[in-house]
């Protein structure tokens, strides 16, 4: 059986310590305060709704380049990989998706490749939707070498409200496409760095979805 066929729990470890936390706490309060107990058990709810993983079906393409995150594409331009990677700078085309609290926040890969770097830097918390939080916020990269050399670079980018950027990769790990490599604790947005005379198959405002949606294709 495949990575991407592999059945997994339909929401996500990391959040059934958060659930538990307000579970608790909601039955603790609830003789005392009936309110803050209710607001409490909807906090539950909506933790293990924010955390839930569904299966997709990746168009297994090595010409096509799909989308790591759900959510809203917020900009497209080009740009410079941020300059903590050890790699040499070159101008690339950069499809950034911003996902709100509601999203599915499993991040997954747009291409199949081969892990060369994960670099963390720290950073401010502004509004992830911002042009400027692809340089001034919390982040990591992943540089991703596929079979024909070309390198794609995911900037997972923390939010407003976001704390925590987890990866579930290490180094060397080949990636299948589609396959799940990290998350990002509540909103947040993802950078995909790609190449200058790849071909753009979507536009700023389309909704799309990760390990599904076709951002770019090769040429």
């Amino acid at each position: 059986m495949s990575k991407l066929n592999t059945k997994r729990p339909f929401i996500h470890p990391e959040g059934w310590k958060f659930a538990a936390i307000f579970f608790v706490i909601s039955v603790s309060v609830y003789p005392f305060f009936i309110t803050l107990s209710v607001i409490g058990f909807m906090l539950t709810i909506f933790t293990l709704w924010f955390f839930r993983d569904p299966e997709r079906n990746t168009p297994q393409d090595s010409n096509l380049i799909i989308s790591s995150a759900d959510g809203k594409v917020c900009l497209i331009d080009e740009a410079y990989p941020p300059e903590e990677l050890p790699i040499e700078p070159q101008k690339m085309k950069r499809i950034c998706v911003f996902m709100n609290v509601f999203n599915v926040h499993v991040n997954r890969s747009p291409v199949q490749g081969n892990v060369d770097h994960i670099v963390y830097k720290e950073g401010k918390f502004l509004n992830a939707s911002l042009d400027k939080a692809s340089d001034k916020n919390e982040r990591s990269s992943l540089v991703l070498n596929t079979q024909n050399g070309t390198k794609i670079i995911v900037v997972q980018i923390a939010g407003l409200i976001a704390r925590r950027i987890l990866g579930f990769i290490s180094l060397n790990h080949n990636l299948a496409q589609g396959e799940r490599f990290g998350l990002i604790r509540f909103g947040s947005r993802v950078d995909i760095y790609i190449p200058i005379d790849a071909i753009i198959k979507c536009k700023v405002g389309d909704k799309v979805t990760a390990g599904e949606s076709v951002l770019a294709s090769f040429q």
